[in-house]
C-alpha cells in the first residue's frame, strides 16, 4: 500500500493515542490460567497503522473503543489456500486479502498470519476468556460451480450464484461454564463469497469496507465517470471481500473461552478474524442521516479533501461515516425578504456544516482533541464545539401558483434552514454537481455556493421545525419572492404566489436561450419554463470522440409546441453547434431535415484526433439556411477567426452575448466591441443571448434573447426564427426594454437624404431583478446620450442628429447593491441610412480583413489537410470574402499593408 501523506498519518497517530485515553471505561478483559485479569490486546499504540507509517491493509477509518480483537492462530495462510482444495479463482485472489491489524466499519480486527480455513473437518480453538455483548466475525467463502442438467438449466433447488440460505457451517461458541451456543451460518445471510457478484448481496452481513462518500469525477485524478456521479462508494467489490457478520450474544455476562467450527457444505470458508464488542445494538446497523455544525479551532483551516478511503482529515466517525462537510453558508437571514434574488452567501471561516450517519454509540474523532460520542450531540449547548442541526423530517407539500389564474407554475426554487443548510425536494439532488458534463440535472448552483432546483409548480420537501428561508423566481417579468416561513408540527402545505409585473410577453416579446447543452429535451423544457424562457435551443455536438444529444435530434420536432401536444408557450428545439477549434464555432438552430455533419472538423480539442478540416463555418451556415434554419455565432467573438468571412458573406443572422454562468458579469465589452466593428462597416447582424450552459453551474436564460413577434402572427418557433432573422431583438441579464427610432424598431432601417436629419429616439426600460442605473444611446459604437435611472421603470426620448449613415442601439447598465456596475441589456440597432454615405470605419475594416487572412494562413499551414478538392473549395470561399472587403477598402481610398501570409500577387498595385 502507498504511504499516507503527512496529515493523514498524523491523524491516524492522533486517533490511536486518543483511543487509548478514552477506552478505560469500556475495556474488555480476559483471564490468564492463574485468574489474573489482562487485556485481550495489551498494546494499542499501533492500532490502525503499521510501524512503517503506511496504510493498513484493512482500514476504513478510526477504531471504536467499544471493540477488541479476539486473538487466535489458524491452520492456513492465504498463500497456502491452493493446497486446501479451494477454487483456483479463490487461491489467486487470496493475494489481495488483507492481513494484520486494521479496522472495518469502525471495528478493530487483527487478522493473523494463519487464518482458519474450514473445508471438511471440525476445528476447535481456545481463547483467553472474555465477555462481550456481541461478536463480529470477519470471514469469506469460496464460490461454487453451479450444476447444469442436460438441457443446460440449473436443477432445483436453484439458490443462485450466492447459494442463498444454503447451510455453510456451524460456529459453536463455548462458554466458561461448559454451555455452548450453536450459530447456524448460511450463505448470503451471514457470509458472502470472496468476490461480490452484483445483485447477490448478503442479507445480514456487510463487506469489510464501510460505505464512504467519494469526490465528484472532476475532483479525482482517474475514476469511473458514471460511478462517480453517485457520490458514494459501497466498497463491496474487489479481488477479495471479507464479510462482517454481527451476532448478539444472549449471555453477555458469561465469559467465552473458545469456539468450534463445523463446516456443513462443500464450499470452503476463510475465517480471518473475530472482534468482541459492547454495543447495545447491531454495530453494522447505522441510523438515518443527520447534520451538525463543527466549530474549528481559531488557528485551524477547513480541509475539504477526501482520502482514498473517503475520509476527511479533521473529523471522522468510527461506527459511522461522515457524508459531507463544507463551510457553513452565511445567508442574510435578518434581511432575507429585502435581499436580492440569487445572492451568493458568504462562507463561515469557523464553522463547518457536516452530514453523517452513525450507530447510536459511535464517536466522532478529531485531529486535535479527544473523541466525542454521537449521543452527546443531543445534550450539547450553543457553546459546544459540535452542535446538532434540527432534522428535516417534516414532509411538506410546496405549491407555487401564479396570481393571475391561481394555477401551479414552473419556477426556480431555493430553500435553506437556520444554519444555512440547503434543503432539496425529495426528488432532487441534496448535493448538486456543477462540473462540466457531470450530473446534468435540473439544478442550478450559483458560483458553487447557492443551490437551487427547478420544480413544475408543486413538490414535496422535508423541512426542519422552525424557520425556513425560501427563494422563488421565474424569469425577468415576474417579481422574485424571498420569504421566511415557520414550520410547525401540523404543517402540511405551503402555497406561494408569484405575480407578473412586467408585461413584455403581452407586447409580443418572447425570450430564448440560443445555446444549451447536455440536458434532455424534457429537462430543458422544465428549466426553460421555470426561468421564464419561451424557447430553449438545445444543441447536439461532438467533443473529440464524445457525441452529445445526437439522439435527441430529428430535424422536425419542437417539443412543447401545439403540434407536439404542448401548450405552445415553452418550447425546446434541438439543433447543432458545429465547431473547429481555431476557425470558430457556429450554432445552427431550428433547421429541418438531416443533421448537418460533420459537426466538428480539424482535430482536437473539438474534433477527434486526426480529423482533417473538411468544411468551413460559412459552408455550415449556408447549409443551415438551405434547411430553413437560423445561424448564430456563439459566445461571440471567440474562437475569433473565420467568423469574419461568414459575416462578410451575409450568412450570419446573429451574434451571441454569453454569460458562462456569471450572473454578475453582464455583457462583456469585449464581445460588444467586436460586434460594433462589423456594424461600423455596414455588416448588420442581430444581437442574441445564449448561456452555453454545460453544467448545473449555469442557469438557462441567465442571459437571454428577447425577440418581438410580428403583430399579425401568433407565437411559434417559426415566428421566432423570422424575428431573429429580421433583428427584432435585444439581449438581457434582467432589464427589459422597448426602443425605436422615428417609430422604427431594432432591425429596421430609416432612409434619409444626403443632408441627413434629426431622428427621434424613444425608449422604455424596466427591471424587477437587476437594479438599473443608466440608459444610454450607442451611435456607431460610441455613447451619444446617457440618462441616470433609479427605479424599476423608466422611459425617455432624445432628438439625435444623423449627418452620415449611422446605427443606433440602446444600452442599459445596472448592478446589485454589493456588485460592480454591468452592461445588463443591449438592443440590436436601428440602421439610419444617409444617402451617399457608407457605413465604414477604416481601422475596423482592416481588422476584419486581417482576420480573413488569418483563416487562409491557418488553412495553408497548420490545418490538417483534407483532399485537394475540399481545400481548394474552402480557399475560394475565404478568398471571395477577402476580395469583398479588400476591394471595398480600396474603393473608399483606404490603402494598407498586407500581412506576409496574405501578400497575394493579385492585390499588389491596388
Amino acid at each position: 500500500m502507498s504511504d499516507l501523506d503527512g496529515s493523514r498519518r498524523n491523524f491516524l497517530r492522533a486517533l490511536t493515542t486518543t483511543t487509548v485515553l478514552s477506552a478505560a471505561p469500556v475495556r474488555l478483559y480476559s483471564e490468564t490460567e492463574k485468574g489474573e485479569k489482562v487485556k485481550i490486546s495489551e498494546d494499542r499504540s499501533d492500532r490502525g497503522t503499521d510501524r512503517s507509517g503506511s496504510t493498513p491493509e484493512l482500514y476504513d477509518g478510526p477504531a471504536s473503543p467499544l471493540f477488541e480483537p479476539v486473538p487466535f492462530t489458524g491452520n492456513a495462510s492465504y498463500s497456502e489456500l491452493a493446497k486446501w482444495g479451494v477454487s483456483q479463482r479463490m487461491a489467486e485472489a487470496a493475494a489481495a486479502a488483507p492481513t494484520g491489524p486494521g479496522t472495518a466499519w469502525g471495528i478493530p480486527f487483527e487478522i493473523p498470519g494463519r487464518i482458519l480455513l474450514l473445508r471438511d473437518k471440525e476445528i476447535e480453538i481456545s481463547v483467553s476468556p472474555f465477555s462481550a455483548r456481541s461478536l463480529v466475525f470477519l470471514h469469506s467463502s469460496d464460490s461454487a460451480e453451479l450444476e447444469r442438467d442436460e438441457s443446460g438449466f440449473h436443477p432445483a433447488p436453484f439458490r443462485g450464484a450466492g447459494l442463498l440460505s444454503e447451510y455453510a457451517a456451524d460456529y459453536v461458541v463455548i462458554y466458561a461454564d461448559g454451555a455452548e451456543q450453536r450459530l447456524n451460518v448460511r450463505h448470503r445471510l451471514h457470509i458472502g463469497m470472496f468476490q461480490q457478484i452484483w445483485g447477490e448481496n448478503c442479507i445480514e452481513a456487510v463487506a469489510h469496507h464501510k460505505p464512504a462518500p467519494q469526490r465528484a469525477h472532476h475532483e479525482q485524478a482517474a475514476r469511473n465517470w458514471g460511478g462517480s456521479q453517485t457520490r458514494v462508494n459501497v466498497a463491496d467489490r474487489g479481488r477479495w471481500i471479507n464479510w462482517l457478520w454481527a451476532w448478539p450474544n444472549p449471555r453477555p455476562d458469561v465469559r467465552i473461552t473458545g469456539f468450534r467450527f463445523e463446516p456443513k457444505g462443500d464450499t470452503a470458508i476463510a475465517l480471518g478474524a473475530i472482534s468482541a464488542g459492547r454495543t447495545g445494538s447491531n454495530p453494522l446497523r447505522w441510523g438515518a442521516r443527520a447534520k451538525a455544525l463543527l466549530k474549528l479551532q481559531k488557528t485551524a483551516e477547513f480541509d475539504p479533501e477526501l482520502s482514498d478511503e473517503g475520509l476527511l482529515s479533521q473529523i471522522q466517525l468510527d461506527l459511522g461515516q461522515v457524508i459531507s462537510a463544507a463551510p457553513r453558508p452565511l445567508y442574510p437571514q435578518k434581511e432575507w425578504s429585502q435581499s436580492y434574488n440569487n445572492k451568493v452567501p458568504e462562507l463561515s471561516k469557523t464553522e463547518i456544516l457536516i452530514e453523517f450517519c452513525a450507530h447510536p454509540e459511535a464517536r466522532f474523532h478529531f485531529l486535535d482533541r479527544k473523541p466525542l460520542p454521537v449521543a452527546a450531540l443531543q445534550q450539547r449547548t450553543g457553546r459546544s464545539r459540535l452542535r446538532p442541526v434540527p432534522p428535516a423530517d417534516r414532509r411538506v407539500k410546496l405549491r407555487v401558483v401564479e396570481k393571475e389564474r391561481g394555477r401551479p407554475v414552473a419556477v426556480k426554487l431555493h430553500v435553506h434552514g437556520e444554519p444555512g443548510e440547503y434543503l432539496a425536494p425529495e426528488d432532487r439532488h441534496r448535493i448538486a454537481n456543477d462540473a462540466w458534463f457531470e450530473d446534468y440535472s435540473v439544478d442550478f448552483v450559483h458560483s458553487g455556493l447557492h443551490t437551487c432546483t427547478y420544480i413544475p409548480g408543486e413538490t414535496v420537501i422535508k423541512l426542519p421545525a422552525g424557520k425556513v428561508y425560501i427563494e422563488v423566481s421565474k424569469g425577468f417579468e415576474i417579481r422574485p419572492l424571498r420569504e421566511v416561513l415557520s414550520v410547525k408540527p401540523d404543517t402540511e402545505e405551503f402555497t406561494l404566489t408569484v405575480e407578473k409585473v412586467l408585461p413584455w410577453r403581452e407586447k409580443g416579446w418572447v425570450s430564448a436561450d440560443t445555446h444549451v447543452h447536455f440536458l434532455t429535451p424534457h429537462s430543458a423544457r422544465l428549466e426553460g419554463a421555470a426561468e421564464g424562457v419561451n424557447i430553449i435551443n438545445l444543441l447536439a455536438s461532438q467533443w473529440g470522440e464524445l457525441m452529445t444529444n445526437v439522439g435527441d435530434f430529428d430535424g422536425r420536432t419542437t417539443l412543447g409546441s401545439r403540434e407536439s401536444g404542448g401548450d405552445g408557450e415553452y418550447l425546446v428545439r434541438v439543433g447543432t453547434e458545429n465547431r473547429q477549434h481555431v476557425l470558430g464555432h457556429i450554432s445552427l438552430l431550428g433547421y429541418e431535415g438531416g443533421m448537418i455533419t460533420p459537426m466538428t472538423t480539424g482535430g482536437p480539442d473539438e474534433s477527434a484526433l486526426g480529423d482533417p478540416i473538411e468544411v468551413l463555418l460559412t459552408e455550415w451556415a449556408r447549409q443551415c439556411k438551405t434547411q430553413n434554419g437560423v445561424v448564430i455565432l456563439p459566445h461571440f467573438p471567440n474562437p475569433r477567426l473565420e467568423n469574419a468571412a461568414a459575416i462578410v458573406h451575409g450568412e450570419i443572422d446573429g451574434v451571441e452575448m454569453t454569460s458562462w454562468g456569471n450572473l454578475y458579469g453582464g455583457i462583456n465589452p469585449y464581445s460588444l466591441t467586436d460586434w460594433y466593428r462589423y456594424l461600423n462597416c455596414g455588416y448588420f447582424v442581430a444581437a442574441v443571448g445564449g448561456t452555453d450552459k454545460m453544467s448545473a453551474g449555469t442557469a438557462v436564460g441567465t442571459v437571454r434573447t428577447y425577440a418581438r413577434i410580428d403583430n399579425d402572427r401568433s407565437f411559434t418557433y417559426e415566428a421566432w426564427k423570422d424575428a431573429v432573422r429580421k433583428g427584432r431583438t435585444f439581449v438581457s441579464y434582467g432589464p427589459l426594454l422597448d426602443f425605436n427610432v422615428d417609430g422604427k424598431a431594432p432591425g429596421e432601417r430609416i432612409r434619409l437624404s444626403r443632408s441627413g436629419g434629426t431622428v427621434d429616439v424613444s425608449w422604455q426600460a424596466a427591471s424587477v431583478t437587476v437594479p438599473m442605473t443608466r440608459v444610454e444611446l450607442i451611435v456607431n459604437g460610441e455613447v451619444r446620450e446617457s440618462t441616470a435611472v433609479g427605479s424599476e421603470k423608466a422611459e425617455g426620448h432624445w432628438s439625435v442628429k444623423a449627418e452620415r449613415s449611422s446605427w443606433m442601439a440602446l444600452l442599459v447598465r445596472g448592478h446589485y447593491p454589493d456588485k460592480p456596475e454591468i452592461i445588463a441589456a443591449h438592443s440590436t440597432p436601428v440602421m439610419v441610412d444617409v444617402d451617399g454615405s457608407e457605413y465604414y470605419a477604416a481601422a475596423d475594416a482592416l481588422t476584419i480583413l486581417e482576420q480573413i487572412e488569418g483563416a487562409l494562413a491557418y488553412l495553408d499551414t497548420l490545418g490538417t489537410r483534407s483532399d485537394d478538392a475540399a481545400r481548394k473549395r474552402m480557399r475560394m470561399i475565404l478568398e471571395s470574402a477577402h476580395r469583398r472587403v479588400h476591394n471595398r477598402m480600396h474603393q473608399l481610398g483606404h490603402f494598407h499593408e498586407h500581412t506576409p501570409a496574405a501578400d497575394h500577387a493579385e492585390h499588389r498595385g491596388g
